[in-house]
Parts: structure tokens; sequence; C-alpha cells
């Protein structure tokens, strides 16, 4: 490339540069107005109530003013809404009817569970509405913005306005995927199955193993937990493997009495977990039916915690029935 040509992507370069304004200071927000930043676009005023989210803010956006919701949406035509999905539809109805939402402001929340439709009292007062919803977890610091970088975005908005919603996910580096507004809650679903359960599933497995004695159980795990998830992404159930994908009735029993005796808690997810995956592993024909009648019967959990079909440790050949 010739040094002295003209960079098409530099962003002071590009039109249409926006003052961005964040309504709530959380992980989100000021990752995303960090970003849009980088992009040209001018980040404003950001609203926060309490102190990490003012440090938090004071981090990745310094120098920008912490003002009130409605300084926030006076002062951007780009605003982030950026609130627990429980309280956007209030928030969004606050700013509306008290005349806070402008006519043309571009209106953007981060809701994973709603789509665009939740805007329509700033719809209605001339507001332009777009839902773009990371699908990335965030930890409030300054390795989020990285992070975005090809991070997938669930976008939702009306037809006229795709092309602008698509266009800010690209210039925060973000790959845009287009969600219907009906489709948003199982969406929403799918993410926080894989991505919430699975923090929940290895903090789990971390506490059982530092129970049987490992000393450093990330260490064990994450080689595991890698290939798994690879495998995983690349195959999906084909990639099953362990007790119950390979009908192993008495190992699933001693397991589920081990669990009873040391961590009791953990008994009801593990055989939902183990439910689906037989059930799973069933319908693509990775578990021998004839393997699968004494394993549902372990799974069933009808029985005394000891017993361990075939006789396997624990002893006992009837099966947790």
């Amino acid at each position: 490339m010739n040094p002295t040509a003209q960079d098409p992507f530099d962003p002071r370069d590009r039109p249409a540069r926006l003052t961005v304004g964040v309504v709530g200071a959380g992980r989100v927000g000021p990752a995303l107005a960090a970003s849009l930043q980088l992009a040209g676009h001018r980040p404003v005023a950001v609203s926060g109530v309490s102190d990490a989210s003012v440090r938090r803010a004071g981090v990745l956006l310094p120098d920008v003013p912490i003002v009130t919701p409605a300084e926030v949406l006076a002062r951007a035509e780009l605003v982030l809404l950026t609130v627990p999905d429980d309280a956007l539809p209030g928030l969004v109805e606050g700013l509306a009817e008290t005349g806070a939402v402008r006519p043309g402001q571009l209106l953007v929340h981060t809701s994973g569970r709603y789509g665009s439709a939740v805007l329509d009292p700033a719809l209605r007062v001339g507001a332009l509405p777009l839902a773009l919803h990371p699908a990335m977890t965030f930890t409030g610091t300054s390795v989020d913005v990285q992070r975005l970088a090809g991070c997938s975005f669930g976008v939702t908005a009306p037809d006229e306005l795709r092309l602008a919603a698509e266009a800010l996910v690209i210039e925060m580096g973000g790959e845009p995927e287009w969600i219907a507004e009906e489709s948003r809650p199982l969406y929403h679903a799918a993410l926080a199955l894989g991505a919430n359960h699975l923090v929940t599933l290895v903090a789990q497995s971390m506490e059982l193993l530092r129970t049987a004695g490992v000393t450093a159980p990330d260490r064990m795990l994450g080689p595991l937990l890698g290939a798994a998830l690879d495998n995983a992404l690349r195959s999906g159930d084909a990639a099953l493997t362990g007790p119950v994908a390979r009908g192993d009735a008495g190992t699933v029993a001693a397991h589920v009495a081990e669990l009873r005796e040391h961590a009791p808690g953990a008994v009801a997810g593990y055989l939902a977990m183990a439910r689906t995956t037989a059930d799973r592993a069933l319908a693509h024909g990775l578990l021998k039916a004839e393997l699968a009648e004494d394993l549902l019967d372990v799974l069933a959990d009808r029985g005394r915690p000891g017993d361990v079909p075939g006789g396997g440790a624990g002893g006992g050949a009837e099966g947790t029935r």
C-alpha cells in the first residue's frame, strides 16, 4: 500500500460521526461506547448510579461526564440503553413520557430477550429503535473492547433501519446476525443455556475435583473442556463421550451415590443433564437401545442411593429404581 495514500478506513475520515450516550454504566455499555469511539464516534455522556458503575465508566470512557439519564439523551444522537432486561420496558416508557426522547434519535438497547418492539414508546415520539445484543460475556474491563472483534451480535430493527443497525455492529468489530422479533426470547434462551449454565457447570466441577483431592482443578479441566467445546462446535452430538453415551449404568449410579454423599446439591443438576444427554445420545444412535433401560432406571432416581446396576461400585444388582 502507498504510505502516502489516504487510509479509507481511518475513522477520522468517515462521515456521519455521532455523539454517543450510555444509560446504565454496567459491564456492557461503556465497552460498546469505547468501541464506537475507536470507530470515530464521540461519547459525550454516561449515567451510572453505583460506585462500581462510576469507576467502570471512568476507566473505559475517561473524561466523559456522569449525568442523569435524561441529560444523556439531551446530549447524544446515539443512546445505548444498557440496563437489565427487566428494567428496560419501564425505562423506555419513562423516557418517552417525560419528553427526553428526541425525534430522529437513535435508541439502541442491548438486551438479548427483547427485539425492537420494546422501544415502541420511543418510536411513537420519533426515535429510531435498534436492538443490538452482543453474544459475549463481559468483565467490565478494557479486555471487553478487544473481545468484540469478531463477536456476533443479535440484530433486530425495523426493515428501514436494518442497514444502519448492521453498520454500527460492523464498526464495533462485530458480526451482525439478524434475529426476527418473535425469535428473540428463544435466541436468548439458547445463549443462556450454553454460556451461563456452562459457568455453573465448570465451577461445580472444580469444587468436586477439590473435594476429591485435586490441587489444580483449573489446570486439569482446561485442556479437557477446551477439547470438548471444540469437538461440540465442530460435530454437535457426535462429539458425545462418557458413561451416559456409552450406557454405563453402573458408573452413572456410582456417580449419583458419591454426589449424594459429598455434594448433595449437585445431584439434581447431574441427573437433569444426564437425562438430556441420554435422550440426545439415543436419538442420534450413539446410545444402544439395549443399554438404555438400566441407564434410564438409574436416571429416574427412584431407589436407594447405594444401589448400582450390574454389581458396580456401591454393590447391588437392582439399580437405583
